[in-house]
């Protein structure tokens, strides 16, 4: 399920939120399927619990999964995680256009490269 790479260079944590951010994301956890306690996980990848407690936490803020007390932490809805994904992710362009602009960039020669990008996909 999750796979920790201790030569990486980013931290434990975050290694645990790509990798369920993207299970969430592909359907490997389907929408409201109950995620692995926070002790269970942690025994389970041999580290502390309190770093499964931070990931879990995060990922909570970033909308991917829900906690219900008593009950546990769930994958959140697909199509509700995407939208929030859109939302980042144009809120992160209009920061980048508005920086480009301020650089001397102009609007067409902008609106020309998203033009020239229509249809790319990676």
């Amino acid at each position: 399920m999750i796979a920790l790479n201790y030569r990486d260079s980013r931290p434990i944590y975050e290694q645990i939120k790509d990798n369920l951010r993207r299970l969430i994301l592909s359907g490997g956890i389907a929408p409201d399927e109950k995620l692995p306690s926070v002790r269970e996980l942690a025994s389970q990848l041999a580290i502390n619990p309190n770093t499964i407690q931070r990931a879990y936490r995060e990922l909570e803020s970033e909308g991917y999964i829900y906690t219900v007390a008593g009950k546990g932490s769930f994958a959140g809805n697909l199509h509700e995680i995407a939208d929030l994904r859109v939302r980042e992710l144009l809120s992160q362009f209009d920061a980048l256009t508005d920086r480009l602009m301020g650089m001397g960039q102009s609007a067409e020669t902008l609106a020309q490269r998203v033009r020239e990008r229509g249809g790319k996909e990676k």
